[in-house]
């Protein structure tokens, strides 16, 4: 049995969640705060986590390399994050916090074998013009296996992510159409996307392009072939995802997803992840 293009997809459902605590677990949080970071809002921490693999980088780097937020709500936060911890501090700080809570979430939770089987997924994962993960993969490897996995799977999700942009711009969407046309196929609110720092008016204007390259109506719902230029889109970012899968076999991948799938049952199931999110996924 070959790797689908749809397991690829089904994969990176299953394997996000573990990621994604870094942004919403309390004890991340607690490590945040304990830096100096203000945590009335999740973004300062949030651009200080995500970026810090990339070292003390300026808002053009992080503005590119994350590409759907505002610029000018990145120049809030970057570089600003590295005079409140270096990149190392919060490196260290984001695993400790992580291992706590991934300690809470799954316990006891025998994760040998999947880690096993996804350091050879990244093994197998090019980071050729992937600047998140290559960043990510340049980091040492955590000994426990829960921070393993997770770190593991972190390297995995910005592979897609990076790969996601690149297939963005082959699509000739810019950072704020790629959220309006996600949008308009119904992927989640708009007012979710609001948290991208984009202003109405800004949201307007790309709706109006949009419109007038066939891909929206009037009122933002996508036309066929906004609908059309999505699937594509979406298409491209599984097959830029798919040779590390495919290197695995299908019964490795199979079998990791019967592993990994206690760990993202507790997680989703513990309340910490928002019901609707710029991915296009839910609780």
């Amino acid at each position: 049995m070959t790797v689908e293009l749809s397991m690829v997809r089904q994969m990176w459902k299953l394997l996000e969640p573990v990621h994604a605590i870094l942004y919403y677990a309390p004890e991340v949080f607690a490590r945040a705060e304990k830096l100096g970071y203000d945590t009335a809002t999740r973004w300062p921490s949030y651009f200080a986590w995500r970026a810090a693999p990339l070292g003390p980088a300026g808002h053009e780097l992080v503005s590119a390399t994350f590409y759907s937020f505002n610029p000018a709500m990145v120049r809030e936060h970057v570089p600003a994050a590295w005079r409140v911890a270096t990149p190392g501090e919060v490196l260290e700080a984001r695993l400790d916090g992580v291992g706590e809570a991934l300690q809470k979430l799954i316990g006891d939770q025998d994760l040998t074998e999947a880690v096993a089987l996804t350091r050879k997924l990244v093994d197998a994962t090019s980071t050729a013009a992937r600047p998140l993960a290559a960043a990510n993969t340049n980091l040492p490897w955590p000994d426990e296996p829960h921070l393993a996995l997770w770190h593991a799977i972190t390297i995995l999700r910005e592979a897609r992510g990076d790969g996601h942009v690149a297939s963005l711009l082959t699509a000739g969407l810019d950072p704020i159409e790629s959220l309006v046309s996600f949008a308009g196929v119904g992927a989640a609110p708009e007012e979710v996307f609001a948290s991208r720092g984009w202003s109405d008016e800004q949201w307007a204007a790309a709706t109006r392009r949009l419109v007038e390259r066939g891909w929206l109506t009037e009122d933002g719902t996508a036309t066929e072939a906004g609908h059309a230029g999505r699937d594509e889109v979406e298409r491209i970012t599984d097959e830029l995802a798919a040779p590390a899968y495919r290197a695995l076999g299908a019964d490795d991948v199979g079998r990791l997803a019967q592993l990994v799938m206690p760990a993202t049952m507790a997680i989703v199931s513990s309340g910490l992840l928002p019901m609707r999110s710029t991915l296009g996924m839910g609780r």
